[in-house]
């Protein structure tokens, strides 16, 4: 389980994508707060700072004709199997989203995506 770093959002390929959205939903849903070396760090911000960021994934997807669930574009949304947050603060959207997604996490980021193989520079 992976966050790309944001700015890698409209260069990753079609598979690493779908599956960015496939994680940020099982994120949003019943995987909030679930302990995962990974993404830790998404725990300790908002549950709206991770809308924020599927919005980027989701907004990509829709550029490139895909069209993810809208009830996705609803911040208190969290699957078919959670119960739907009855509010959030909503927070002011920074850059980047996650304080975490410094250079050195682009260069962590771009360097696992070579390992598989892809090369976005």
């Amino acid at each position: 389980m992976r966050l790309w770093h944001e700015s890698l959002i409209p260069k990753l390929p079609r598979q690493q994508l779908l599956g960015q959205h496939r994680e940020c939903c099982a994120l949003r849903g019943g995987g909030w707060g679930k302990k995962h070396a990974t993404v830790n760090y998404v725990f300790d911000h908002s549950p709206y700072k991770l809308f924020q960021y599927h919005e980027l994934v989701m907004n990509e997807m829709l550029s490139r004709g895909y069209t993810p669930n809208e009830l996705w574009l609803d911040p208190l949304y969290r699957g078919t199997k959670e119960a739907a947050y009855t509010s959030l603060s909503s927070e002011v959207l920074t850059s980047p989203i996650y304080p975490e997604h410094d250079n050195i996490y682009l260069i962590e980021c771009i360097e696992n995506l070579r390992e598989k193989g892809i090369n976005i520079e």
